[in-house]
């Protein structure tokens, strides 16, 4: 299988659109809306000064994405990277897409100057904590809290 990896682009939106609908099936804290998530992915590649999505191809057709931003940490008083999401289509899964597509994503950080990166799984989600554990990352002893905030 030719995996190609690109940048996204905004024609690219609805496709990346269904990956995140089969990501947030299998996340509990989250939810599909296709309007948030549009929203966000337009945001995501509007400006690419801090931030990385990134598509996986085969034949022409996108079957995974990887994103990433940029953000100040003072406990590295230095930029780290969060990864926001790794996802391939189910159809594609085991193949070495998210692996390649993490690869990436860890080479863009390391191009500029990130010292960290770091991300949230679903701690029910046991083949994406095996991956991801293959792949050399490490749990820590903190927990992710969230409160949302009203939207105006």
């Amino acid at each position: 299988m030719d995996i190609v990896l690109r940048p996204a682009r905004a024609e690219d939106v609805d496709a990346l659109l269904i990956l995140l609908k089969q990501l947030f099936e299998i996340e509990s804290d989250f939810s599909f809306n296709e309007d948030r998530q549009r929203q966000g992915l337009e945001l995501m590649l509007s400006e690419r000064r801090n931030r990385c999505v990134l598509v996986a191809e085969v034949a022409g057709s996108v079957i995974g994405m990887a994103s990433a931003q940029a953000l100040i940490s003072t406990a590295e008083g230095d930029y780290v990277g969060l990864i926001e999401d790794v996802v391939v289509h189910r159809d594609y899964r085991g193949e070495g897409v998210g692996k390649k597509l993490l690869a990436a994503l860890e080479t863009w950080a390391e191009r500029h100057g990130l010292t960290r990166l770091q991300l949230l799984a679903d701690r029910s989600n046991q083949p994406a904590l095996r991956f991801y554990s293959k792949a050399g990352w490490s749990e820590t002893k903190m927990i992710a809290l969230r409160k949302a905030l009203k939207r105006s």
